[in-house]
């Protein structure tokens, strides 16, 4: 289901591991994550589930809760295919992506 949805590309030279996030359009942490994922170089993907038809929206929670086992918040960050990030803390982010 995830997969379906329209995500938007941002390019970067660290293409490894593949980031997805999952964020809401006026949500400054949100923001902040991705600023932090530019500053550092990193290639992404996101969605602003906020802008997304609320039965889409409250699927791909429901998919993302039971896949990672944890409560869905924003920013909510796929990292590879196992590792995930809820919410901005920067130390977290670092040490989750090498940085």
């Amino acid at each position: 289901m995830l997969e379906t949805l329209s995500y938007i590309p941002v390019d970067g030279p660290r293409k490894e591991p593949a980031i997805t996030i999952y964020a809401l359009s006026t949500c400054g942490f949100c923001k902040r994550a991705m600023a932090f994922l530019d500053k550092n170089g990193f290639a992404y993907r996101y969605i602003h589930v906020d802008t997304i038809p609320i039965e889409t929206k409250n699927e791909a929670k429901r998919v993302l809760k039971e896949t990672y086992k944890t409560d869905v918040a924003f920013p909510f960050a796929t990292v590879g295919g196992e590792d995930y990030l809820v919410g901005f803390i920067e130390a977290d982010w670092k040490r989750t992506l090498g940085v």
